[in-house]
């Protein structure tokens, strides 16, 4: 009877915080991506956002423990901040946002595959058809939204940070418990903005920043509620047991952000993406629906979109 328990009123306020978040940050940063250079904004973002919770964090800085932990510290950073920031950031450049999300939102489906493949975790009838359905879903946004004339390197990008942010986020599940993860998170995102910001400068022109609202607006937004606060909130749920409440209601994030696409940039609505967004939210309940344990012991699930 422990699964069927009532989630405390507050619980349930944090998992609607966080899941709106992740789902408006991708209009959000759509809407500031038309002042601003890609990397310069990914980077300064998490940099923000990094430092925001290492000054947090800064009281139990003896929990570092750098020299045992560093290895776990730079991987993670690389899959979970480099890579999953640098080509969303770029990838929402070639396409709508809603279709990126949709199509970035195959993550889910795929750490239950890799979670199999690296971690062991058992496989069930209802796991494979959750697969099925994902990768069907995938190829009806895709080649409907190609023949529509969206971009194929677009849809390229997003299919890469789906596959990378999976292997990120199974690399975490893997090293649960090896490092405190609020500093594996500080430290990735403070290390991972100061690459992505390094990049950008050396690959962009700062004056090509165009400090508009909606610039400042997206720049901020992302730092505290993108990164910082969606962190927070994210690892308050995990203590608190709520976890695997949050993995299963994934699939209301690309739907957030198709909304949000729609109505407020008017972004195109077809049936190719209708069909992709209805199989890949099938396919994220159905791999989460039978792995979702009683109990919190899956700290290292990253969340969607910072």
């Amino acid at each position: 009877m422990g699964g069927m328990r009532t989630p405390p009123p507050r619980s349930v306020a944090l998992i609607a915080f966080l899941v709106l978040v992740w789902g408006t940050t991708w209009p959000v940063y759509k809407l500031a991506l038309n002042d601003t250079p890609p990397l310069l904004f990914a980077g300064m973002r998490t940099l923000l956002g990094g430092i925001g919770l290492v000054m947090v964090m800064l009281p139990r800085w003896r929990e570092i423990r750098w020299r045992a932990c560093w290895r776990m510290y730079l991987i993670s950073c690389v899959f979970n901040v480099i890579l999953f920031f640098g080509l969303q950031t770029v990838g929402l450049t070639f396409l709508p946002e809603g279709l990126f999300s949709v199509l970035v939102y195959l993550e889910p489906v795929l750490v239950g595959l890799l979670a199999w493949l690296w971690l062991r975790e058992q496989i069930s009838a209802a796991k494979i058809a959750g697969l099925l359905l994902g990768f069907v879903g995938v190829a009806a946004a895709s080649a409907g939204n190609l023949r529509a004339g969206a971009s194929f390197t677009g849809i390229a990008i997003a299919l890469i940070t789906a596959a990378e942010w999976a292997v990120g986020t199974v690399y975490l599940k893997r090293i649960q418990g090896k490092a405190d993860l609020l500093w594996l998170v500080a430290i990735q995102f403070t290390l991972g903005g100061a690459v992505l910001t390094g990049l950008g400068l050396c690959t962009e022109r700062w004056a090509d920043i165009h400090w508009t609202p909606a610039y400042g607006f997206g720049l901020l937004y992302g730092a505290v509620f993108g990164v910082a606060l969606s962190w927070i909130v994210w690892f308050r749920l995990v203590q608190s047991g709520e976890a695997s409440r949050v993995v299963a209601i994934t699939f209301l994030v690309p739907l957030i952000a198709v909304a949000c696409g729609v109505v407020f940039l008017h972004e195109p609505f077809n049936k190719s993406l209708l069909i992709g967004l209805v199989l890949i939210i099938a396919g994220i309940w159905l791999v989460n629906r039978r792995s979702v344990p009683r109990r919190p012991r899956t700290q290292g699930w990253s969340p969607g979109t910072l």
